[in-house]
């Protein structure tokens, strides 16, 4: 088979604007990367504000053209986000298609959506991104993207002239909005009512948080392996960015028989467009709802600090207040760290060490069953479903076997202490 072709782009930005211009020019690169593009070459401007006709200076705006003529490019990617004049003005002048920062991640998440609600939140991202930029470069690609992930057909954008033609794809734009908004709810009510099945359930929710790539997927896996049980129920991992958009669910077992709901959420980067993280609200629901969430970082990358900024901006964004967390600090492997190395709620680990998953394994388990009790329930013999229920989903300390039943001593949730009030054994 052979290689899939990869397409060459010009990368630009201002470096004025942006802070930390360096590491959000790197951070493009790696977006493009995950684009299968390839920066072939970059081009910044310092200005202390962009040109509102065409965001780059005129001067360098012949430059990009001259320089883009030299090397055969035809796309070039900005790290900003343009207004729909700039786009089109950039556009006319230097005969390349203008790519913004949001127009790239809405593509990347385009290609990467495969279940029925991710595609239906990126496309209400896309939708409401093409909406005011029906002139653009941009606007067609999504279009045609949208009309491949779909099957072909299903465009719309500018195929007439005149503003007739432009009211009407609006008018279709909105309607097509609307539509996905719809099918996306229903989508919503069956999620909520697993997700409140699942917490009458009593079974504590952890949640993997954190920037795209930074190991929460492999993270997932080494847990999955150690604690899972059923089926293979590994999750896609890959070296790139958005490698997965869906929540993955799994039930973690441990050896005491404590149980718990690990989830894989979709991940996040640097000024990620709103439209994207009010479509993907729901998804992120379950780190929302979580008891305990686990923030996966890079410690390997020199701008760790600065992708921690990032997530907790955005989790704030999409709602989620006071819910603890752990500081998983993983790829020590890459960096000349000792690991595993705990300190508090924060671990130095790496995601593909087993002695890393166990150590992180044990400070999941003393934040998230903290409040078991240990009790003695004396349960008769005729309620001898009681014994075997307790015997898979409880740990239990002591087992004694009396006149009038089988006494226990065992460690409960709150859902089962309750549940089971009625044996617990007073104490003389």
């Amino acid at each position: 088979m052979s290689e899939p072709f990869v397409q060459p782009v010009i990368i630009a930005g201002m470096s004025k604007t942006v802070a930390n211009y360096d590491y959000a020019m790197s951070e493009l690169e790696a977006l493009v990367e995950a684009n299968n593009m390839h920066a072939e070459l970059r081009i910044d401007q310092s200005l202390e504000k962009p040109n509102p006709a065409t965001y780059f200076g005129k001067g360098k705006v012949v430059e990009i053209k001259e320089m883009a003529e030299a090397k055969d490019l035809n796309i070039m990617i900005v790290n900003a986000d343009l207004t729909p004049s700039q786009v089109r003005n950039l556009e006319t002048e230097t005969g390349l298609q203008i790519i913004d920062r949001t127009g790239l991640i809405l593509e990347i998440f385009g290609n990467r959506a495969r279940s029925k609600e991710a595609k239906l939140q990126v496309k209400i991202a896309q939708l409401q991104y093409q909406l005011p930029r029906l002139r653009t470069s941009i606007s067609n690609r999504l279009d045609q993207q949208a009309g491949a992930a779909a099957g072909g057909g299903g465009g719309f954008t500018n195929r007439g002239s005149g503003e007739t033609q432009l009211e009407l794809n609006r008018r279709t734009i909105q309607d097509r909005i609307s539509h996905a908004k719809h099918e996306l709810k229903e989508l919503n009510k069956d999620a909520e009512v697993r997700r409140t099945a699942r917490e009458k359930a009593g079974l504590p929710n952890v949640a993997l948080v954190g920037y795209t790539n930074a190991g929460k997927s492999t993270t997932m896996n080494g847990l999955v392996k150690l604690f899972g049980k059923g089926e293979d129920k590994q999750v896609f991992e890959k070296n790139m960015l958005f490698a997965t958009l869906d929540t993955s669910i799994r039930q973690l077992t441990f050896p005491d028989n404590k149980q718990l709901l690990l989830s894989d959420t979709v991940g996040f980067v640097s000024d990620l467009p709103h439209n994207l993280i009010n479509a993907f609200r729901s998804t992120l629901a379950e780190a929302a709802s979580a008891d305990l969430l686990i923030q996966v970082i890079d410690y390997a990358d020199p701008h760790y600090k600065e992708m921690m900024a990032t997530t907790e901006k955005t989790l704030k964004e999409i709602g989620v207040h006071d819910v603890p967390m752990l500081y998983a600090y993983n790829k020590a492997d890459l960096t000349e760290a000792d690991y595993p190395n705990q300190q508090d709620d924060q671990l130095i680990y790496a995601a593909k060490n087993e002695a890393s998953i166990q150590a992180l394994t044990k400070m999941i388990k003393a934040k998230v069953f903290k409040d078991y009790v240990t009790t003695t329930l004396l349960i008769p013999f005729n309620d001898g479903d009681v014994v075997a229920y307790l015997n898979d989903h409880a740990n239990i300390l002591k087992t004694d076997y009396l006149a009038d039943g089988t006494q226990l001593t065992v460690e409960l949730n709150a859902v089962d202490a309750q549940r089971y009030d009625k044996y617990v054994v007073t104490p003389a």
